[in-house]
C-alpha cells in the first residue's frame, strides 16, 4: 500500500502530529458546499472549469484559486476533477452505466483520460470497482453525503500524504530530479492553418504568437520562446522527442481557419512524456472578439496547469494592444512577414507597422516592433542610419504602454544602439519583471554583461536563464550561437568542463561556427595549459580564412604568450596591416601586447604609437578592468611602483573574467613579477575569482538555473 494510502487510511496516525492542521471554519465549510454544488450541477459539461465556476462564485479567478488552494491545499482544476471522480465511483457501484458511459456523464471527453484519472487516483482502474471494498477508496473530495469535519479531515489527509509523499521524492531523488521549473514548463506549437486560404495563415500564426506572449507574463511559468517552438512547423520528431529536446512539460497545440468573419480555434493541451491528450477545447469566436478569444485561451491552459495568475499578470494578459481591428489586422501580417527575415522583409513589415499605426496613433506595440525592425536594419552596418527612428518610435511606445515589456526592450536596444548600455540595462530589467520570459531581454542583457559593463554573475545568469528559454533556434545555427554565448560565459566563470561541453553542442548544431571553435580552442587551453595545441588549432581556421582579423590576433596573442615574437610579430604585422587598411576601431584592448612585439623586432615608433593607443584605451575604460589595463600599461613602462598601486586597486574588484588569471603567464609583467608584493596581490586577484565562482555555483543551483 502506497504512503499517500496508509495515511489517508489510517487518519488516527496523524491526529497528534505538531504538524496537524485546524478545522475547517463554518464559513470556509459553506464556502466548499456551494463549489461543490455548483461543480455537481455542471458535472457532465466538459468545458466547464475554473473561469465558469469563478463567474458562479461571483469571484475573480485568481481570488478562486487562492482560497481554494489556501483551505484544501489543491488547485481550484484539482478540486473540480477530484468530484467528477467521486461522482464517477458513485455511478460505477450503483447506475450500470459502463465505463465509457460514466465518463462521458461525468465531464471526460476521453474515456482513456478518464481511466487513467480513476487509477491514479483510487489506486485501481474503474473497471475493478466490484473487486474493491470501501475500505480501499482514498478520501478524496467534497460532496453532501460526508459529514463537514468528515469533509475537512479528509482533504488534510491527502495533503499531508502528498507533503510526505513529495518529500520523500525529493529527498531521495532531488540530484537526478527535473527542477520544479519543469513542472510548470511549456512549449506553444506553431499553430496550423485548417484553411485551403494560405492567406489566412498570418492570422492563426498570430493567434498563436498572442497565446504564447499572454502565458510569457506569468512568472510562475517557464515558457519556450517562438523561436524554439518555430523549428518544430514542419517537423517529423515526435512530442516526447521535443519534450526532451526542449526540457518541457506540456505542449500547446492548435489548429484553426478564419471562415467569413467567424474563426474557428481547436486547442490541445500534451503531456509531453507520454503524449497523452490532456485537454481540448474547442473555440468560435467573431473576429470582432479576436482579444477575448486571446485572454480566454491563456487563461483556460494556466488553468489545466495549475498556474496561479497574479492580480497584475491578469490585468497585463487583458490588455487590449489596440481598439481599431483593422490596424491589428495590419499588425499580424508585419510580424509574420518580419519573421521571415531579411531586409526586405524587414522593410516591408515596417511598411505595415506604420498602416497599423496610421488607424490607431497610439499603437504602443506597434511602435516598439517597428523600434527593433530599425535595430536589426542597423545592427550590422558600418552607418548607422536608423538612429533617431529607433528612438522616436521606441518613446512612442513608452509613452502610450510604459508596462509593455516590448517597449521596454526597445528602448533598451536604442541605448545599446547608441552605446549607452548603462541606461539599458534597467529598462531590461523592467522588461522582465513584466515578461520574466523574454528570452530578447536576457541575450540583450547577457551581452551588455559580458562586453559593456562586465559582471561575470550576471553574464553567465543570463546566458543560462536565456539558453533555458531559447532552448533551440528556428534555424541550427541560431541554437550554435545560444550555446556559444553559453559556452563563453561558463569559461569566464571558470566553468571549464561544462563550457567544453557547451562549445561542442554548438558545434553540433553549426560545424562551421568560427567563433564556437575559437572559443573551444580557449577552453582546451583552460583545462590543458597547452599553448602549441591551441596556436595548432588558431592556424588551422585561420587557413579557412587568411584574412580573418579575429584569428590573425589570436594566433599572434598565442604566439606572445608562448614569447615566440617572431611568430608574434608575423601574424601581428598582418593584422595591424588589415585593420588600418579596413580603418577599424577594433581590439584595442590588444595593443599593448602587440607594441610589446612590435619593441621586440626594433620597431620601437610604432610600438611607442601602439601604446599610447592602449593608454588611452584604458584611462578612458569605465569598467571594472580600468586599474589591471592601467597597471598593465605602466608594467609596459617598467613603472613597476605605479603598476603596483592600480594592480592593488583592481584586486579590490569582483566578478572579473578567467583571462585575468593569465596574467601570471603574460611576458608583459615579467619584471613586475619581481615586485615584493606582486604575489601576495595575485592570490588576493585569484582568491576572489574562486570564492565568486563557489558562490556562483550555489547560487545558480539554488535558482534551478545550473
Amino acid at each position: 500500500m502506497s504512503i499517500a494510502k496508509r495515511i489517508a487510511n489510517n487518519p488516527e496516525n496523524l491526529s497528534n502530529s505538531p504538524t496537524s492542521m485546524p478545522e475547517l471554519s463554518p464559513s470556509d465549510q459553506e464556502f466548499i458546499s456551494q463549489l461543490n454544488a455548483f461543480v455537481d450541477e455542471n458535472i457532465a459539461n466538459e468545458q466547464f472549469g475554473v473561469t465558469e465556476l469563478a463567474d458562479l462564485m461571483s469571484m475573480s479567478r485568481s481570488n478562486l484559486l487562492r482560497k481554494v488552494k489556501k483551505i484544501t491545499n489543491l488547485s481550484v482544476s484539482q478540486l473540480i476533477r477530484e468530484i467528477r471522480l467521486k461522482k464517477s465511483m458513485i455511478l460505477l457501484k450503483t447506475s450500470g452505466l459502463n465505463v465509457s458511459e460514466v465518463s462521458l456523464q461525468v465531464g471526460f471527453g476521453s474515456p482513456s483520460y478518464f481511466i487513467k484519472c480513476f487509477r491514479e487516483y483510487y489506486g485501481y482502474p474503474p473497471g475493478e470497482v466490484g473487486q474493491h471494498d470501501d475500505g480501499e477508496v482514498m478520501p478524496a473530495v467534497l460532496t453532501d453525503d460526508v459529514e463537514p469535519a468528515k469533509k475537512s479531515k479528509s482533504i488534510l489527509w491527502i495533503g499531508l500524504a502528498a507533503a510526505v509523499l513529495v518529500g520523500t521524492m525529493t529527498y531521495f531523488f532531488w540530484p537526478f530530479s527535473k527542477s520544479s521549473a519543469f513542472e510548470k514548463s511549456i512549449a506553444v506549437l506553431p499553430f496550423k492553418n485548417d484553411s485551403n486560404d494560405s492567406a489566412n495563415i498570418y492570422m492563426i500564426n498570430g493567434l498563436m504568437e498572442s497565446t504564447l506572449n499572454s502565458l510569457q507574463k506569468i512568472k510562475d511559468l517557464k515558457v519556450i520562446s517562438r523561436t524554439s517552438s518555430e523549428k518544430y512547423r514542419n517537423t517529423s520528431y515526435s512530442i516526447p522527442e521535443m519534450a526532451e529536446e526542449l526540457n518541457v512539460k506540456y505542449f500547446v497545440e492548435g489548429s484553426g481557419q478564419k471562415i467569413g468573419d467567424q474563426i474557428l480555434l481547436n486547442i490541445q493541451l500534451i503531456d509531453g512524456a507520454t503524449d497523452k491528450h490532456l485537454w481540448s477545447k474547442q473555440y468560435r469566436r467573431e473576429t470582432k472578439d479576436i482579444f477575448a478569444l486571446q485572454q480566454e485561451i491563456a487563461k483556460n491552459i494556466a488553468e489545466e496547469i495549475e498556474v496561479i495568475i497574479t492580480p497584475e499578470e491578469e490585468a497585463s494578459i487583458e490588455k487590449n494592444p489596440t481598439a481599431d481591428l483593422v490596424a491589428y489586422d495590419y499588425f499580424l501580417k508585419a510580424r509574420d512577414i518580419s519573421y521571415k527575415g531579411g531586409t526586405k522583409n524587414l522593410e516591408n513589415a515596417i511598411q505595415l507597422y506604420t498602416k497599423a499605426i496610421e488607424r490607431d496613433p497610439k499603437f504602443a506595440l506597434a511602435y516598439a516592433e517597428m523600434a527593433m525592425l530599425y535595430y536589426y536594419l542597423d545592427a550590422f552596418q558600418t552607418e548607422k542610419v536608423h538612429t533617431a527612428d529607433i528612438n522616436s518610435n521606441a518613446d512612442k511606445a513608452l509613452l502610450y504602454d510604459p508596462k509593455l515589456p516590448n517597449s521596454l526592450v526597445a528602448k533598451a536596444a536604442f541605448y545599446v544602439h547608441n552605446k549607452q548600455y548603462q541606461l539599458a540595462v534597467p529598462y531590461l530589467e523592467k522588461a522582465l519583471e513584466y515578461n520574466p520570459n523574454s528570452s530578447l531581454a536576457c541575450g540583450f542583457l547577457a551581452s551588455v554583461y559580458n562586453y559593456y559593463l562586465p559582471n561575470t554573475t550576471k553574464y553567465i545568469e543570463y546566458a543560462l536563464r536565456g539558453a533555458r528559454l531559447d532552448v533551440t533556434g528556428i534555424d541550427s545555427a541560431t541554437t550554435s550561437i545560444n550555446y556559444l554565448r553559453l559556452s563563453d560565459a561558463l569559461l569566464q566563470n571558470g566553468f571549464i568542463d561544462l563550457s567544453l561541453k557547451y562549445a561542442n553542442k554548438s558545434l553540433e548544431f553549426d560545424p562551421n561556427n568560427f567563433y564556437s571553435k575559437w572559443v573551444k580552442s580557449f577552453v582546451l587551453f583552460a583545462k590543458t595549459k597547452d599553448a602549441k595545441e591551441t596556436k595548432r588549432l588558431l592556424i588551422e581556421e585561420l587557413k579557412k580564412d587568411t584574412l580573418s582579423l579575429v584569428m590573425l590576433e589570436e594566433v599572434g596573442k598565442v604566439c606572445y604568450m608562448m614569447e615566440d615574437y617572431d611568430e608574434a610579430y608575423y601574424y601581428y604585422r598582418k593584422f595591424i596591416d588589415l585593420r588600418e587598411s579596413k580603418r577599424l576601431d577594433i581590439f584595442r584592448h590588444e595593443n599593448l601586447k602587440v607594441a610589446t612585439v612590435f619593441a621586440a623586432k626594433g620597431k620601437k615608433e610604432e610600438a611607442d604609437k601602439l601604446a599610447e593607443s592602449y593608454r588611452v584605451f584604458a584611462e578612458e575604460d569605465r569598467s571594472i578592468y580600468r586599474e589591471l589595463q592601467i597597471a598593465a600599461y605602466h608594467a609596459y613602462r617598467n613603472d613597476d611602483e605605479k603598476a603596483m598601486v592600480h594592480l592593488k586597486l583592481f584586486s579590490k574588484e569582483e566578478n572579473f573574467q578567467y583571462w585575468v588569471l593569465l596574467m601570471r603567464e603574460d611576458p608583459s609583467l615579467r619584471d613586475i613579477r619581481k615586485h615584493p608584493d606582486f604575489e601576495k596581490v595575485m592570490t588576493t586577484i585569484e582568491k576572489r575569482f574562486w570564492d565568486n565562482h563557489h558562490k556562483l555555483r550555489k547560487t545558480l543551483e539554488e535558482k534551478g538555473i545550473l
